[in-house]
């Protein structure tokens, strides 16, 4: 209406603990979801079938009747996360590693769930908060391949383990250097200090040239004889094993360990997308963020 008065909306401040995501100035209405529906709709996304069969996928704790108010999305579902989750107004949390794999022996209030994974199914029921989980079935996505090629600046290829029938799943993602000048290792450890504000710890010689580089997010697991096959340069993962890192390097095969977090917390975007994609609107999706639990004291010499 001409000479109608625009009114001004006041943004809140982001609550601490959830990093910030973007949003239009108008809501949208949400739509008429259910807990049970979301899990089918990231079920067809991240289907069970692809998960590890020792794994826990999809909805843990909640009502599936129960409509969704808004999302959290976050890698590990702590107290803290749950918590977060619902002051946040939401829930759902949705999370890539599960509340608990072997079921918990008791369920009471604590303030981690390493003193029982039961705390954090006590704290999602206090607060009303579903918890669902996708985990390995995430890793092997499709979804999943591009990030952290995408994130390094490398060339994703084709996945280095693919499920059985399905090439575009798997572990492990062979990437091709299209650097014009090269990349040697040490530049490719500068690289990952930058992208993820984190040191990586790195096995290998900085001066080496590297052609293939195959990455993975979480543990390197058995992948490493794989890179070995290809005939790869560098391999890197959230974390591997101290004598298979060194009988790797003794085959050839330099290593940038990430830290098994550190790989993951993007994938907590990939979630986050997947939710956005199936009708939450964006602005009732929260990622909680989780990249401070370690620190790096600095080295003093006396």
């Amino acid at each position: 209406m001409v000479g109608a008065k625009k009114s001004q909306k006041k943004v809140a401040a982001p609550e601490k603990g959830l990093a910030t995501r973007s949003s239009g100035t108008l809501s949208k209405p949400m739509p008429s979801l259910t807990v049970g529906a979301l899990e089918r709709a990231l079920l067809a996304e991240f289907p069970a079938a692809d998960a590890e069969t020792w794994d826990r996928t999809g909805l843990t704790v909640g009502d599936p009747a129960r409509l969704v108010t808004g999302v959290a999305v976050a890698l590990d579902p702590t107290v803290e996360a749950i918590e977060a989750a619902a002051e946040a107004g939401a829930n759902v949390l949705v999370t890539h590693h599960p509340a608990f794999l072997a079921p918990p022996d008791s369920f009471a209030p604590a303030t981690s769930p390493a003193v029982s994974a039961g705390a954090g199914v006590w704290k999602a029921v206090e607060r009303g908060v579903a918890l669902m989980a996708f985990h390995t079935a995430l890793d092997v996505s499709a979804r999943a391949q591009r990030v952290l090629p995408g994130m390094l600046g490398l060339s994703f290829e084709r996945v280095l383990e693919p499920l059985p029938g399905a090439p575009d799943k798997g572990y492990g993602q062979l990437c091709a250097v299209v650097d014009d000048g090269g990349l040697s290792l040490g530049q490719l450890a500068a690289r990952c200090t930058s992208v993820f504000a984190r040191p990586p710890r790195v096995w290998g010689d900085f001066d080496r040239a590297l052609d293939r580089v195959v990455t993975c997010t979480g543990s390197a697991g058995g992948l490493g004889r794989a890179c070995l096959g290809e005939r790869a340069d560098c391999l890197v993962c959230g974390e591997v094993k101290y004598h298979d890192a060194l009988d790797l390097s003794q085959a050839g095969l330099a290593i940038v360990d990430l830290g098994h977090d550190t790989s993951e917390l993007p994938l907590a975007g990939v979630l986050a997308s997947a939710v956005e994609a199936v009708g939450v609107p964006g602005e009732r999706v929260s990622v909680i963020a989780q990249q401070d639990n370690w620190s790096h004291p600095e080295t003093v010499r006396i």
